[in-house]
């Protein structure tokens, strides 16, 4: 079946009703949880998402910010970010994840891998350490992560970071390579945000690079 593009309404075991941007075939083979920035569930999040169900996969987006602030999208303004943290600091982890599950259990049919971009790849982490529902995560500038070290982890892990990236210093990706030789860490010369077409730290070299790797993992770990 053709791709189709849909915003869903997904509930979570606790009752909370949110949004969820929903695309690729319905009859694929594998899936993908596409985890927003700061900046929501936005057209750039919507991209990628399309891009995962160009590649065959069935994509779900949860609005993790609808607790919240429902139906926010922003741009990466200065003053978008601003905002966009404002709400990350009232945001509950804990039940975002609960989000995140009911939106894997949209896809429990399939082969689920995760993918979390800044705030989205801590929550992409949670999901492989905190959850069993994926068979792969990856993290594309994680925040956080080097505090939760000692994770145990149910799926393969891969994760991205930038040597100039200002909110995740390089130490600490270098820490969590060395104390984690069981994830798959890559560095790039990039700074925060590097993979996104929308922001001004768009690095394409690194983004081309880390994209090539990702596409790689998922393909190893959830079939092709």
């Amino acid at each position: 079946m053709s791709a189709q593009q849909i915003l869903s309404t997904l509930t979570a075991a606790d009752g909370h009703q949110f949004s969820a941007y929903v695309t690729g075939p319905a009859d694929a083979r594998r899936s993908m949880v596409v985890v927003q920035e700061i900046f929501g569930v936005n057209a750039y999040i919507r991209s990628v998402c399309d891009s995962f169900a160009g590649r065959g996969y069935r994509v779900v987006a949860p609005a993790l910010f609808d607790r919240v602030v429902r139906d926010y999208q922003a741009d990466y303004t200065a003053e978008d970010a601003k905002r966009g943290m404002e709400i990350r600091q009232e945001m509950d982890e804990s039940l975002a994840l609960e989000d995140i599950k009911a939106a894997a259990t949209l896809l429990e049919a399939t082969r689920r891998g995760i993918i979390g971009f800044c705030m989205g790849g801590t929550m992409s982490w949670y999901g492989a350490s905190r959850t069993s529902l994926f068979g792969a995560a990856v993290s594309w500038y994680g925040t956080g992560i080097a505090a939760n070290l000692d994770a145990n982890l149910n799926c393969p892990v891969q994760l991205h970071f930038g040597d100039s990236d200002h909110a995740i210093p390089l130490e600490d990706a270098e820490r969590i390579r060395q104390a984690r030789p069981d994830v798959e860490v890559h560095i790039y010369q990039a700074g925060h945000g590097f993979g996104c077409t929308e922001r001004k730290s768009y690095q394409p070299d690194a983004a081309a690079a880390a994209w090539t790797r990702t596409d790689a993992f998922f393909d190893r770990h959830l079939g092709a």
